[in-house]
């Protein structure tokens, strides 16, 4: 398999730490350009730093994906700086603060969580997939969850977001598909991270509970689910349109 990305380029949100890092420097180890998109600017440029010490080229860019003028910016700096747009994994996402049942939950909260998990998506899109077209196609993989698939108790927001990022996945999967820009998802379970540290609180006892859910009975690791995104961006997997990729180590099929 070609898993090469040798004189391509990446755009990767969220890449302040977590799966967005470790997706962004294994694009930048098999020899992409990488822009490394985040709101937090010293862990964009945490990210950028550690592309750089192991030979990558790297654009940190500092962004909010929830506005259009951030989102179009930092592609236009992206294509100032490396001349094209090869790949993108869409990945910025926050949780819900807390668990609620849906009548309990705060309309600013569930504004919050769509705009940031969803329509970030629709925007990146948007301005990605132009500028794809402009080189004869390309690959894009959004994240989802496991809660894109089934549903989480007390978790409407999120879930309904994560469900929402793979409709728009496969909708646009199939206005693109005979252009050559591929679109899948990817559906992470519990993946050991910064957001899954505030979910279980960071304490023993919530990371036991979290790992008594899976059934492989670890978390997954952030290079797990990069080397999948890698994956459906490469040129290995042609015919792989509009999927939804569940890495869960097994927690949804319980």
């Amino acid at each position: 398999m070609n898993l090469s990305f040798k004189n391509k380029v990446a755009f990767v949100t969220g890449a302040a730490n977590g799966i967005g890092r470790a997706a962004a420097l294994a694009f930048a180890r098999e020899g992409a350009c990488v822009t490394v998109v985040d709101i937090s600017e010293q862990g964009n440029q945490e990210t950028a730093c550690q592309i750089e010490d192991i030979g990558g080229r790297a654009l940190a860019v500092t962004c909010d994906v929830t506005r259009l003028e951030d989102v179009k910016s930092a592609l236009d700096q992206t294509v100032g700086t490396f001349g094209r747009l090869d790949a993108a994994f869409n990945n910025a996402g926050v949780e819900q603060k807390q668990l609620v049942p849906l009548a309990e939950l705060d309309e600013a909260e569930w504004d919050r969580i769509m705009t940031i998990d969803l329509r970030s998506v629709f925007l990146c899109m948007k301005y990605e997939i132009p500028l794809m077209l402009k080189h004869g196609g390309g690959a894009i993989v959004n994240t989802s969850s496991g809660a894109g698939i089934i549903g989480i108790k007390g978790n409407p927001a999120y879930t309904a977001a994560k469900h929402g990022v793979i409709g728009l996945t496969r909708a646009a999967a199939l206005d693109y598909a005979a252009a050559n820009v591929r679109i899948n998802a990817v559906c992470p379970g519990y993946i050991d991270t910064p957001m899954m540290a505030r979910f279980t609180g960071g304490t023993a006892e919530g990371r036991a509970r979290v790992i008594s859910e899976e059934p492989i009975g670890r978390m997954g690791q952030p290079e797990e689910i990069a080397n999948a995104v890698l994956w459906l961006c490469s040129d290995a997997v042609p015919f792989i349109i509009g999927h939804a990729l569940v890495i869960d180590g097994g927690q949804t099929i319980m």
